[in-house]
């Protein structure tokens, strides 16, 4: 006999394995449905003629003959060179995120005792007013590198940025 401290297992019915492309398919049938009666009520007026139907029906069989695609391979990283001055990714301006990490990194770098590029402008009070004058004459020797969703990248020097 067992106490009633102890706790019996049960064990739970196994559910039934379902087949496992009704399951992938699922959300592709429920798109194909959707698309269905789009284009049916595309014609509100008329019903679709057979023509239409069978083009329909063409159309819908390519979509499920299409390979799907849920993992993507792994892709290497590539450096996408600056031809000519020319900036592919991104504006060819510095987006206002660059220039205030390129400020904020050159006023540390100043308040820590490092040189100038420029003489400095008496109308500056802190490192920040000077990195701001150094980033608008493109002195600082600084290279951007923007990057693709797919880890594609792109360096910039600082000078092929429009002012």
């Amino acid at each position: 006999m067992s106490s009633p401290k102890e706790s019996e297992l049960i064990e739970a019915p196994q559910p039934e394995e379902l087949e496992s492309e009704v399951e992938e398919n699922a959300g592709l049938n429920k798109a194909l449905d959707t698309y269905r009666k789009l284009i049916d009520r595309k014609d509100l007026v008329e019903p679709l003629t057979e023509k239409e139907q069978d083009n329909l029906e063409k159309r819908i069989k390519e979509i499920e003959n299409r390979e799907v695609v849920e993992k993507i391979e792994e892709h290497d990283p590539v450096e996408i060179p600056c031809e000519k001055n020319k900036i592919t990714i991104g504006p060819p301006t510095l987006t206002r995120f660059e220039k205030a990490r390129i400020m904020g990194a050159r006023a540390l770098q100043l308040s820590l005792g490092a040189p100038p590029f420029i003489p400095i402008p008496k109308s500056a009070r802190i490192s920040l007013d000077i990195s701001m004058e150094e980033l608008e004459q493109r002195v600082i020797p600084i290279t951007i590198r923007r990057v693709l969703p797919n880890g594609d990248y792109q360096n910039i020097p600082i000078d092929y940025f429009e002012k």
